[in-house]
């Protein structure tokens, strides 16, 4: 029998996990998590579970513990703008002291299951999480350089797969890293383009010239031809263990293509709606190349 209690302990719950989401970016930790597992089968000859598991952990509470240190730094900053007011520190919902306490937990949960696996997958993914909260996070509002700087700890995950099932840092994983690395430019750079309004008011500088400009865009076009032409380096064949067939190499091309026409539109157009666009057009390309270069290994090869 349903007492009338029953509701607001439902509703307390549902919010708490609403803001829990909120405070790690429950959804780009998932994304993060399939980049490292696409890492993973690529280097892997045969499936540890165990191995897999703790990456996938691993990968997903380190991500939470930046993002939820992150916003404890600017909460500040948050409360200025439009789409962060109502997470859950600017808006009161919970505190520093809780939040901090999470993160916490979540980077002790992260660190030991890397270690689990080797010493060398939880240094990248400890260096992943110190970068992020201790250099990008306070160069936000100085520089525009904190993009760059930015996307170290982004461009980790991919790689740490790789790191995880061999036990070693080399050319293949390298290659990854540097993958995810140039992709991030165009990828934040657009998301930068559209926020643009929003982040001035905190006093965020996270795009080149500082403003949504011709200088900007050529740049967004820059990176994003060095990203197709990085994408490309493993059917060199010069990359190690990390091949790439001339099926899996026309893909990426073909992709990579479809991703440049968007930048070039940006260019041409220099638009809120153009940046949009482009910022869906990177989250589908880099999809696709890890799920090229996992197909392209198991099916091509």
């Amino acid at each position: 029998m349903k007492t009338g209690t029953d509701t607001p302990i439902i509703v307390a719950k549902v919010g708490l996990w609403s803001d829990l989401a909120q405070l790690t970016k429950m959804r780009l930790a998932f994304s993060v998590v399939f980049s490292s597992f696409a890492g993973y089968l690529l280097a892997a000859t045969s499936i540890s579970w165990p191995i897999l598991v703790y990456l996938l952990i691993g990968g997903f509470a380190l991500v939470g513990a930046s993002n939820a240190y992150n916003q404890i730094i600017e909460t500040d900053l948050d409360a200025l703008m439009q789409r962060t007011r109502n997470r859950p520190l600017p808006s009161g919902r919970m505190s520093k002291m809780q939040a901090f306490w999470m993160a916490t937990l979540f980077a002790v949960l992260g660190l030991y299951s890397l270690f689990l696996i080797n010493s060398k997958t939880a240094f990248f993914g400890g260096l992943s999480l110190l970068i992020y909260v201790a250099v990008y996070t306070p160069l936000k509002t100085k520089t525009p350089l904190a993009v760059f700087v930015g996307a170290f700890p982004g461009a980790i995950p991919f790689m740490l797969g790789w790191v995880a099932a061999t036990g070693r840092f080399g050319i293949e994983p390298g290659i990854l890293f540097m993958v995810q690395f140039f992709w991030q430019f165009p990828h934040f750079w657009a998301i930068g383009w559209q926020l643009d309004t929003d982040y001035q008011k905190a006093g965020f500088r996270m795009l080149p010239s500082g403003k949504p400009d011709r200088v900007t865009a050529f740049q967004i076009v820059f990176y994003t031809l060095w990203t197709l032409l990085i994408s490309l380096m493993p059917y060199t064949h010069y990359t190690g263990a990390l091949q790439l067939s001339g099926t899996g190499a026309l893909a990426i091309l073909i992709s990579g293509l479809g991703l440049l026409y968007f930048a070039l539109r940006l260019m041409q157009q220099r638009t809120a709606a153009a940046a949009r666009i482009l910022t869906f057009a990177s989250i589908g390309y880099i999809t696709l190349v890890q799920l090229i270069y996992v197909f392209d290994k198991f099916l091509m090869q």
